[in-house]
């Protein structure tokens, strides 16, 4: 089968840190060399597409901003479209903030005046900041998650994502957030489909994690690739309900599929 689109996720697929994971150079090329268009679509919403950019090139890959989706761009997306008029509490880090700002999007530091709050990964996130949080929700506030990533992975190895970030927030409210964004949400499966421009029956979706990226690409009606050169395992791939078309050491492996 031919392809026309490829859905890529950046870290644990491209990068790790600041760090080209082996073959992923190899994979972008035969990707170029095939004619695929490209689209980078990353759960991580602390850097905005164009320091993502930055970051891309700094570990050796030429990317432009409008190549790249992430999920604080989804989540300024829907909030712009279901939520402009709200007051925004936001427990996360400041560029998800100035995002949602630049967009107009109101945001404040009071929660007890917050209509909506929303929950993101927040790495100087602690007791004060949960029981502001634990305030904001009391009431009838919407509760939007910018993404379920439990961990990331990163140079040193995984980290905590915002999924971390959402469950402590939820336990002490006692209540789940009314959604949660990022893939493989509906939201974010729609503005990958506008932004790649190609039907999905065309595209390929790779990526490292089976509840994000390969169940975006199984709902969306994409072919799927996992790589293993992120979180996921044996054990997860056996334990799974979501199943990969196909399974690659590495992005370097590509052309197994192509």
């Amino acid at each position: 089968m031919s392809y026309r689109g490829a859905i890529l996720d950046v870290d644990g697929t491209v990068v790790r840190g600041d760090e080209p994971i082996p073959g992923a150079a190899d994979g972008l090329d035969r990707l170029a060399s095939a004619g695929l268009r490209r689209l980078f679509v990353s759960n991580n919403p602390t850097k905005r597409p164009p320091a993502y950019a930055d970051r891309l090139r700094r570990a050796g890959f030429d990317a432009a901003p409008d190549e790249i989706v992430t999920a604080g761009t989804i989540t300024t997306d829907y909030l712009a479209e279901r939520h402009a008029d709200d007051a925004l509490f936001v427990v996360g880090e400041q560029a998800l903030v100035e995002q949602l700002t630049d967009t107009g999007l109101t945001v404040v530091d009071d929660g007890t005046r917050a209509d909506t709050v929303v929950l993101s990964i927040d790495r100087s996130f602690d007791y004060d900041r949960l029981a502001a949080a634990l305030r904001a929700c009391s009431g009838e506030a919407t509760i939007v998650g910018t993404d379920p990533d439990m961990v990331i992975p990163a140079a040193e190895g995984n980290v905590p994502g915002s999924g971390a970030i959402i469950n402590a927030v939820a336990g002490v409210v006692g209540r789940e957030p009314d959604v949660v964004l990022g893939k493989p949400s509906a939201p974010a499966r729609r503005l990958v489909r506008d932004r790649i421009g190609v039907p999905p029956a065309d595209c390929l979706v790779v990526g490292d994690r089976l509840d994000t990226d390969i169940a975006l690409g199984e709902r969306a009606g994409m072919t799927t690739a996992l790589v293993r050169t992120g979180v996921t395992d044996d054990d997860d791939l056996a334990d799974s309900e979501v199943t990969p078309d196909h399974v690659l050491d590495s992005l370097g492996d590509i052309g197994r599929v192509l």
